[in-house]
Formats: structure tokens, sequence, C-alpha cells
């Protein structure tokens, strides 16, 4: 009703002097360059500075407000009103169902009904595309988005800004980045239909946007350098805030919508009476009161109340009405209208600041893909050989996705090749036969973000090959014999794992893996128990103590590895963790869920808790159970993330649960 009243019995100037006139002409002779039209008959060229998506817009209604013989005016306002209801639409399906709060936010905003009715912007058309564009994206839908991101800048040029963070978000996120294809096809197919046809077409209106006095506005303010350049302090906050969000090396859909709308908030703060462009920066504002404390609905509400005070008297009736005053009063300084201007900009743009401070602070900084960014995520898998080291190591890589995964191996940290004499004296269970020095070198590097040159250790052959070239990633896994050896390399890892198999299932899956798989000989592989005892107990083993999470994977029926294997191997696993976790969360939804057998016992202490579970959950089972444990960690994982089922899901599911608990104390 407030919305109605405004069209009803406000008529802004904006509307009345410009739109209504630009969109009357462009009826009367309908052509593809009302543009052109509207300056040969002498009309002002700061009067419809848009491109076809605007003209194409407000056409609908002006033209059934001109067969029924009603002022254009109605027809611009009503549109206005339609894009308003969509942009609340848009802001339901990917901000938050709280309906309350966000018709409280939005459409009670004084921004926004100030902004579009009383004054008469139409900045809610673009940011209607954009907010558009926001959804599809969110939704994986990226050829729409690429277009409607077109149809956004081919509504307003100032749209333009937006486009870079959308490419930083697709490029910085490694499950994203091979769908960016789809975006920029969207880009080229929008340009092609709405963007080069109004190059091509329409000179008069390339004149219009062009000399559009509301793009000379980001110049106004400057710093003077002398010899007549100047510091742009506009473009310069749009620089800074691209490159803050270029430096997050990964992004969520949080981070980017964020990151954007402190993008548009601080170009509308610093740009001049320019009362139509804080229709930008609302979805951050709505977005910001949703998520955070009362404090942010104070903030906001000061914000607006001083927006408010600026465009009342930056208005035209004001204006008129302050001159009446000085003419009839006298002792009312011309002074005092400027001063009090001057301090409520000053107040804006400060708290304006202390908003975008705020957002990132509690938005960004918060975040567990900023935090990401900073420190790469480390997990350490040790355990003795044929504990199923690579397996595990290569099941997690799938979860996470091999794009977004650097991996290390100690075997490639071997100093020699197989055939060197010196493997007769020692075995590679011993520290002193691999570079552990380069080991823990590598890995630090790679923690520090850096690349590195590695070989890989060809168990077919028993040779090195060449250096190749490994670059730091979101996630780094490093697993090997003596992957937890290293004082240095345990404080690189983020979660520390230790595979303490059955002895005599490993002899079991060794001889035959090794002699599978790796052509090694019975005897040589049976041998190499006897000579690897004492190393294992010497150097390996004593690792478990260092580790966070232990998992000791044992046969059910142990007899059965006495018969060669001819009967179903069925495994039960135990899983020991020392720093805790929702264990009994985890306990719940293995036995309502997935209907394993699940025990589980607790040092006096708490120090420790150990499950021991027995069951063949499928790999449905535990992507169920993982969204229900940690259902934030999805963001995280690849966007087809590989499942598996029995023993190692079930490894999958408890490490995850670690990961998650390991993010969320980084806010610690």
């Amino acid at each position: 009703m407030i919305r109605i009243a405004l069209i009803v019995r406000v008529i802004p100037t904006s509307t009345l002097t410009w739109y209504a006139p630009f969109l009357e002409s462009s009826l009367t002779g309908m052509s593809l360059d009302p543009w052109s039209d509207w300056l040969y008959q002498g009309g002002a060229a700061s009067a419809f500075p848009y491109g076809y998506v605007m003209w194409l817009v407000l056409l609908p209604a002006s033209m059934l407000c001109k067969a029924m013989s009603v002022p254009l005016s109605y027809g611009y306002s009503v549109t206005l009103l339609v894009a308003d209801v969509v942009m609340l639409v848009f802001l339901r399906k990917y901000l938050s169902s709280r309906d309350r709060l966000l018709l409280i936010t939005y459409w009670l905003s004084p921004i926004v009904i100030a902004a579009t009715y009383a004054l008469g912007f139409n900045d809610l058309i673009p940011m209607v595309f954009l907010v558009a564009a926001f959804y599809c994206l969110r939704k994986m839908r990226l050829l729409w988005c690429g277009f409607l991101c077109t149809a956004a800048i081919s509504a307003k040029l100032s749209m333009v800004i937006a486009i870079p963070f959308f490419l930083i978000y697709l490029l910085h996120n490694q499950n994203l980045k091979q769908f960016l294809q789809f975006y920029l096809k969207g880009l080229v197919l929008g340009s092609g239909l709405l963007l080069l046809p109004f190059v091509l077409v329409s000179s008069g209106g390339l004149y219009m946007l062009l000399n559009n006095p509301e793009i000379g506005k980001i110049y106004q303010l400057a710093l003077d350098l002398g010899g007549g350049s100047k510091l742009c302090l506009v473009p310069l906050a749009y620089c800074l805030m691209f490159y803050a969000t270029w430096r997050v090396k990964r992004l969520n859909f949080e981070l980017f919508s964020a990151t954007l709308g402190m993008a548009f908030l601080l170009v509308v703060i610093l740009t001049p009476v320019s009362p139509g462009w804080f229709i930008w920066a609302m979805p951050l504002l709505v977005s910001y009161q949703l998520q955070s404390d009362r404090f942010a609905f104070v903030l906001v509400g000061l914000f607006t109340m001083v927006y408010l005070s600026c465009s009342l008297l930056l208005s035209p009736q004001v204006i008129a009405t302050m001159d009446i005053l000085r003419h009839w009063i006298p002792f009312v300084p011309q002074s005092v209208e400027k001063n009090t201007l001057s301090i409520l900009q000053t107040m804006l743009v400060a708290l304006g600041i202390i908003l975008a401070f705020r957002v990132w602070r509690e938005t960004v900084i918060r975040n567990d893909f900023f935090r990401l960014s900073r420190r790469p995520f480390v997990l350490g898998i040790a355990g003795d050989s044929g504990a199923g080291k690579d397996t595990f190591s290569d099941a997690m890589r799938d979860l996470f996705g091999r794009h977004s995964v650097a991996t290390i191996s100690g075997d490639d940290y071997h100093l020699w090749d197989r055939q060197k004499p010196m493997w007769q004296v020692m075995t590679h269970l011993n520290p002193m036969a691999n570079d552990l020095d380069a080991f823990t070198h590598d890995l630090v590097s790679l923690t520090d973000g850096k690349g590195i040159q590695s070989r890989h250790y060809d168990h077919s052959t028993g040779k090195m090959s060449r250096p190749f070239g490994i670059r730091s990633n979101d996630f780094i896994i490093a697993s090997g014999l003596h992957a937890l050896y290293s004082p240095i390399m345990r404080q690189c890892y983020s979660l520390k794992v230790y595979l303490d198999i059955d002895e005599d299932l490993r002899r079991f899956l060794k001889i035959r893996r090794d002699v599978q798989h790796r052509g090694h000989s019975l005897e040589k592989v049976l041998a190499s128990f006897k000579r690897r005892e004492a190393d294992s107990a010497k150097f390996i083993w004593p690792q478990a103590s260092h580790a966070d999470l232990i998992f000791s994977v044992q046969p059910i029926h142990p007899s059965v590895l006495e018969d060669g294997g001819h009967h179903p191997l069925r495994l039960k696993l135990l899983a020991r963790s020392r720093h805790g976790y929702n264990a009994v969360l985890l306990t719940r939804i293995l036995i309502g869920v997935c209907g394993l057998h699940v025990d589980m016992a607790e040092e006096a202490d708490g120090t420790e808790v150990a499950l021991t579970i027995e069951g063949e959950p499928t790999a449905d089972d535990i992507q169920m159970a993982v969204k229900m444990i940690c259902p934030s960690l999805s963001e995280f994982l690849d966007f087809y993330p590989k499942w598996e089922g029995g023993v190692l899901g079930l490894m999958q599911l408890i490490t995850l649960s670690h990961v998650n608990q390991a993010l969320k104390k980084r806010f610690i």
C-alpha cells in the first residue's frame, strides 16, 4: 500500500523530465534506435543512458498506458513495482527462508522505497537481473547466469563491475572451474543478442551512454597529486576490493556474494550524490542483517536514516523550499545547508565503511573457505607397509576431487632404486633409507602455498621417474611409512591418521598386492616380512602415539585368512580418536540409518573414544551419514564425490567428521 500510494501521489522529477518523455518519444515513432530519434528532437542526452534491456523492460507497461490514455509515468512506476516483487522473490530463493525478517530488511527498507518510488530511480531493474544471475550461479545454471549478467549490463552499464567477481568465483573454486566455459558461453550469447546490436545500431544510444554525467561521478572524489594528476578514490577502492577477493584462493557462494556486495557498497558510498545506486548494496545489507546479530539491524538502520536525510536535502522540492526560505528569512545562510549535507555525507561514508568492515570480519574472515585459502588443510597418513595407505589416500582424494588435492608419498623419497645393493643391508622402513629432509621440505613448501619438484617411485620397475612439478592446493595429503616420524612434519598436519591394520590381515593383503600387482615372488615377499619386523617395531609402530585418529582393520573371522581367500573376507573397523568428536551422533546414525553394529568405549578421563563397527554399509549409506553429521562440509567436497562402501567408506565418514571438527577449530 505504501508503494501504491507513492505511485499514485508522487511523480518524481526524474520520471517527469527524463524517463516518461523518452518512452513517449520512442512510442510515437517506433524504431530500433529511439535514442537517436530522441536526440534529433532536441532531447537531453542524460534522459535515458541505458541499453536495450532497460528499454524493453519499460516498454510493455508504457504501451499499455498509452493505449489507455494514462500518463506514462504510471507505467514506468508499475514496472519498477513488478521488478521490486521479482527482487523479493529471488532474495527469498537464495538468501533465507526467514520470511518475516526478509520482509522487514528488504520489503520495508526505506532505501528501496525512497530511491525507487519517491525519487524515481530505476536501479532495481539491473539489480533484478544480477540477483537472478546469483540464483542461477548457485543452482549451477551457468549458461543462464552469464546471459543474465549481460542483461544486467545492458540495463545499466555500471553492472559490468560485477563480472570480474563472477570470474574469480568460478576460477578459484576448483570444483566449479570445469564449468567456467558455460558461463563464458552465456556471456558471449548475451553480448551477441543484447550488447552488440546496441553498439552497431544506435550511435545516439552510445553517445548518451558515454556522456552520462553519472559515470563522471566516480572521478569526483579524488586527491590532488599535483601536476594536474589526481588519485581517484572510487576506482582505487574497487581495485583493492578486487585484489582482496583475488587473494582468497578458494571462494564459496557466501564469500562471493559478500565480496561483491562489499565492492558495490564501497563504490556507492564513495560516489557523491547518487541516491539510486544505494539499491546496489541492498542484497549485501539484507544478507548481513539476516546472518548477524541485532547490532547489524541498528547499524543498517542508522545508515538508512542518514541516507534518507541526504536524499531529502538533495531532492529538487527541498532545494526549492530552501531557496524560498532564504528569500523570506535572510538570516538562514546557504552555508548552513551545505555544511549539513557535508556532515551527513561524512556520516554516511563512515557508517558504510563500518558496515563493510563488519561484513569482512564476520562473513569473510570467519568463513571456512577463507581460512582454507590462508592455509591448506593437510592430512597426514602413516602406517606399516601394506596397511592400505595408498588406498585410503586415494579414497580421500576422490572425495575432495583430484583438482583440489595435492598428494605426496613417502615411497617417492626412497634414496635408492630397488636394484641398489644398499637394500641388502637396510629396509625401506629405516628412516636412513629415505630422504626425510626432502620429504619434510616439500611438505612445508606445499603447506606454505609453494610448488615443489618431486619424483615418483614406480613399484613395477623399482626406479624413480623424472622430476615433475606439484603445485600446492586446497587439500594436501601426505602418506608414507614415516609420514608422522618427524616433529616438523607433524606440526604441518591439520589431521594425523595412523593405519594400524591387523598383522595377519596385513600380511595376507600385502602378499596379494605384491605378488599379483607388483610382480614380486612369494618367497621374496615372505622373506621381507622377517627382515622388516625389527624396523617396524622400532620406527613405524611408535608413530601411532602421535596420531589424532587410528584406524585398525580386523577380520571378523580370522580363520578365513588361512584358507587362501576362498571365502568372503568380512572385516570390522576399530576407530580410536584421541581428541574427541561427535561419537554419540555418529554411533546413533551408524546404527539407526546404516543398520550397523557399533560398540563405543571411552576412557575415564575422556582422552580417547573407541568405536568398533561391524557391518557392510553401502556408498549411499555413507553419503547420507555425512550429510547428517557434517552437512556444511559438502561445500568442500568434489562436485561428484566418489563414495566407498564397507570399511573404506566408514573410514571416509569418520575422517570427514574429524576434518569438519578440525576446520571448526580454526574459529578458536
